[in-house]
């Protein structure tokens, strides 16, 4: 199934969103879980330093779970946060708190190297 941000984020069952500046007062209640979910996302946004969105169509957005329930993380300015590489936001998980997290790509339809294929290019023997 093609998804588009909509479409996706309603079969995430995401139920809202959350800024970034109100996380602190949730993780002060101790309403915020334990992980977050890294999901691939069309980028929305131009900038970011990460170029032509015709080369770089895709980003990735966070998820966060505050009394059980799938959050959208949104910028202050209520727009999805979103970053160009899954580095930078392991980087932004580490410093809000997140020891660790899931990362699903619904978007990008990739082809897994059966294991014994992968096994011989690393040049390991054949059992």
């Amino acid at each position: 199934m093609m998804y588009d941000n909509e479409s996706l984020e309603a079969f995430l069952q995401i139920a809202g969103n959350i800024t970034q500046a109100e996380l602190s007062f949730v993780r002060d209640q101790g309403r915020i879980g334990d992980y977050a979910v890294a999901y691939r996302v069309y980028r929305n946004k131009q900038g970011g330093g990460f170029g032509d969105p015709d080369k770089h169509p895709f980003a990735w957005a966070a998820i966060v779970y505050v009394d059980g329930v799938p959050l959208r993380l949104n910028s202050a300015r209520g727009d999805c946060r979103e970053w160009s590489t899954l580095d930078r936001m392991a980087q932004w998980m580490l410093d809000n708190g997140f020891t660790y997290w899931w990362a699903r790509n619904d978007l990008e339809i990739g082809s897994v190297e059966p294991l014994d294929t992968a096994a011989e290019s690393l040049g390991f023997p054949q059992g």
